[in-house]
């Protein structure tokens, strides 16, 4: 018998076999069988990851109470009688995210700086004295989670991430912020959300007159010009060089040709038909991409009007995507606004899913238009009939800009930059742990 015992000496086993030796000793009947598919085995339970963090973020004791039935659990949120937590702090807190819009021309930018008047500033300002969020989010905005999709100083459908009470009232927050910032909508988002790694693309607008595509030795003053059907067609086809996956090392600085965060993707980019303002002739260059790099746009639109010129050729352009390096003109950062921002995939992944909506902005499209042709397009209409910007860069930079590179200062910040650099390989790591599901990275 003591054999057949060995034998089932087992991990599983360990217990049972302890048992039946004691009575094998003892003489004593055997209380359960001997045999090891007689008895039931123990399972343990799969760990679970967010039961314990929620017991830990309720601060449970469950050991205490299996002991001692008259403990109390401690109170949380709402619920706690501690006198020196305050109102704010007990208010729950969702996350959502909040559709923007804004000209900064009376801005140091959209990012918050200290000592400093920026787009940022005067929405916590205003979210603060609304009561939305307290001190501690104020001097900390790490604490409600706070990001931005982009940091360009314009925009029409800027998108910023953030954790607030559930009574939102846009028209108390409006009303603390000046009239050339706007909060349009919010909508509820997953806690994990992330209005920067989450984006899979922005599209960006560059407004410029149309007397920049006139020929090189062509005297004419801004509103004696206007563009022909041709030229049009001709910008189109001279822009469609830039669509697709290509190397732009040379759109941006300190960036080495071999290096695989130069390799950025372009969905579109096209030439709108002009319009008229103040008897001036304007013409909107769209572009959608996946992500761009810092002084990336407002390179693309230099190089465009090099080759328009005939101050450099198709062959340069082309050139420009390979390793050798070319300095290529950059446009003034007046006309560059952010126009809006894309979640394609987080719309097919949680948009209906009953509880989320499409991060989509159709309700709100009216107001939208609105602002923008109210603050953003005059900012930029009016600044350039006044100062002629674009007129004087071509005139005293572009006609004498040097092609031979060499290394520039990232200092030389002419009025909003594109975004934030960031690797393909790297950008969405976010997006694929928050789906946990592995995905084909991107970038931002």
């Amino acid at each position: 018998m003591r054999k057949v015992m060995l034998k089932s000496f087992t991990k599983r086993g360990l217990f049972t076999f302890a048992k039946n030796l004691v009575y094998l000793k003892s003489d004593l009947p055997r209380p359960f069988p001997i045999k090891m598919s007689d008895t039931k085995l123990f399972k343990k339970n799969r760990y679970d990851g967010r039961s314990k963090k929620r017991q830990w973020e309720e601060r449970r004791t469950d050991k205490s109470e299996s002991f001692n039935k008259e403990s109390k659990k401690i109170k949380i949120n709402n619920e706690s009688d501690d006198p020196n937590i305050t109102a704010a702090e007990k208010i729950k807190r969702r996350k959502y995210c909040l559709l923007m819009g804004y000209s900064g021309s009376d801005y140091y930018g959209m990012q918050r700086n200290p000592s400093t008047k920026t787009i940022e500033e005067d929405l916590f300002q205003a979210l603060y004295k609304t009561g939305f969020i307290n001190d501690e989010c104020l001097n900390q905005v790490q604490n409600m989670q706070f990001q931005r999709a982009a940091r360009t100083d314009k925009a029409a459908r800027q998108i910023v991430s953030l954790k607030l009470p559930e009574n939102i009232d846009l028209a108390k927050i409006n009303a603390e912020l000046p009239e050339v910032i706007r909060v349009f909508a919010y909508k509820r988002v997953t806690k994990g959300f992330n209005s920067k790694t989450l984006c899979d693309g922005r599209t960006y607008i560059y407004l410029l007159p149309t007397v920049s595509f006139a020929e090189q030795n062509q005297e004419i003053s801004q509103k004696d010009y206007r563009m022909s059907d041709e030229t049009l067609n001709k910008v189109n086809e001279v822009l469609q060089n830039f669509v697709g996956t290509k190397n732009f090392h040379n759109y941006t600085s300190k960036k080495k040709p071999n290096d695989p965060s130069a390799n950025r993707y372009i969905k579109s980019f096209i030439c709108e038909k002009p319009f008229v303002r103040n008897d001036v002739e304007f013409a909107v260059l769209k572009v959608h991409g996946q992500s761009f790099m810092m002084h990336q746009i407002r390179k693309m639109v230099g190089c465009l009007l090099a080759v328009l010129k005939g101050l450099a050729s198709i062959d340069m352009l082309n050139d420009s995507f390979k390793m050798e390096k070319i300095a290529i003109p950059r446009v003034p950062g007046l006309g560059l606004m952010l126009d809006y921002v894309h979640y394609d995939r987080y719309n097919n992944r949680y948009g209906e899913d009953g509880m989320h909506q499409k991060l989509t902005w159709e309700e709100v499209e009216n107001q939208i238009n609105e602002f923008k042709e109210k603050y953003i397009y005059p900012t930029i209409i009016n600044t350039e009939i006044k100062d002629e910007e674009m007129v004087k860069w071509i005139e005293n930079k572009l006609s004498r800009h040097s092609y031979d590179f060499e290394e520039e200062e990232e200092s030389d910040n002419e009025g909003g930059d594109d975004d934030d650099d960031k690797s393909i390989d790297g950008a969405n790591k976010e997006l694929c742990s928050h789906n946990n599901v592995q995905k084909v990275k991107n970038v931002t």
